[in-house]
């Protein structure tokens, strides 16, 4: 018997994914079971040995998030546009720091370095990256999973207007199933494990991380300048 089941603490089973992308507000929110979510996030991420992919900065729900990870000895991978990285904007990075030129590559680098999405509470920039995430998965760019922690119900109305564009046409219903939700962290994790892609994208994978690379060469020969 291991020293673990002796002392009869839990072991969190091996994990399919090495680095978790997580988007959030930059703000932490009027009511305390969004920042009490962060928090939870965090140790759930540490208690499964994932890493930390986001946006860089440590104000808001980014903020407890990265801390939390990091303080906990999971590695932290803090991805910002260079204009974003003056303290007054954005607070200190945690972690490793990986400027970038622009708002698209820093995009496409969380995406590039995560195994899974995540999206807690937050505003019109987490929105955006959530949705750009989700079409990708859409488009067959990648299949990761994408999850939602509906704290206090704050994506109900989102999900209902994806029903509504599923019972209207506009969304397929098979791809309905791209976004998996949960009201807490660990059963969130959980669905994101389970998760199973109903499409084959390796084509179109293949091809936009070719022209990704191409265009980050670019971009980098520019931010260098």
């Amino acid at each position: 018997m291991d020293d673990d089941r002796e002392n009869n603490k839990l072991v969190p089973a091996k994990s399919r994914f090495k680095r978790v992308c997580v988007f959030c507000g930059s703000s932490v929110g009027k009511k305390n079971c969004y920042r009490d979510a962060a928090v939870e996030l965090a140790g759930e991420l540490v208690s499964r040995r994932l890493g930390l992919v986001y946006g860089g900065g440590s104000i808001g729900l980014m903020g407890l998030v990265s801390r939390g990870v990091h303080n906990g000895g999971g590695h932290v991978i803090g991805i910002i546009p260079k204009t974003l990285m003056r303290k007054e904007i954005t607070g200190e990075t945690v972690g490793e720091v990986r400027p970038v030129a622009d708002m698209h590559q820093r995009k496409a680098e969380m995406a590039r370095h995560s195994d899974c999405f995540i999206a807690l509470p937050g505003g019109y920039g987490t929105l955006e990256e959530l949705l750009e995430v989700i079409t990708w998965a859409q488009l067959g760019i990648h299949d990761k999973p994408v999850g939602l922690l509906n704290v206090n119900g704050y994506y109900n109305s989102l999900l209902s207007f994806i029903d509504k564009a599923v019972d209207d046409g506009f969304i397929m219903p098979s791809q309905r199933s791209i976004i998996v939700s949960a009201p807490n962290a660990k059963e969130l994790i959980q669905k994101l494990e389970d998760y199973v892609p109903l499409h084959n994208g390796v084509v179109a994978k293949a091809k936009w991380e070719a022209e990704e690379m191409e265009l980050n060469a670019s971009r980098q020969i520019e931010f260098y300048r």
